[in-house]
């Protein structure tokens, strides 16, 4: 079993960057794929960017694509999202997640694990 706590929220004005991570204990993160979700108010839950369990695979979310980058140390256990030219309808709740699996994983019922959440707020 494996828990994770995202970090790096908070408020930026449209354009700027920002750079979210998801800290794991318990099993080591190389076990698993890894992805950011993120949740806006009224909306469903959605896949924002995916990386396999090794790091050589991503996937992003058309949105997002061009702007945003996901990586991970699995030495320290820390998946990061990195968010450049933030636009305000990036503002959400985000959510760390892992898989038991190999490959990058975007379908939300894929994964075994949730972190708490850490709110990103883009100001117009």
């Amino acid at each position: 079993q494996v828990q994770l706590v995202e970090s790096g929220g908070g408020l930026v004005q449209a354009g700027g960057s920002l750079r979210v991570s998801c800290a794991a204990s318990g099993r080591t993160l190389s076990y698993y794929a890894m992805g950011w979700f993120r949740q806006a108010p009224g909306k469903e839950r959605e896949i924002v960017a995916a990386i396999s369990r090794s790091g050589g695979s991503t996937s992003y979310a058309n949105s997002v694509k061009g702007r945003f980058t996901i990586s991970r140390d699995n030495a320290k256990n820390t998946v990061y999202l990195q968010m450049n030219s933030l636009k305000p309808e990036d503002t959400a709740v985000y959510y760390c997640a892992a898989a038991a699996s190999m490959v990058p994983i975007t379908r939300l019922s894929d994964y075994d694990y949730w972190g708490q959440g850490t709110q990103v707020t883009v100001s117009s």
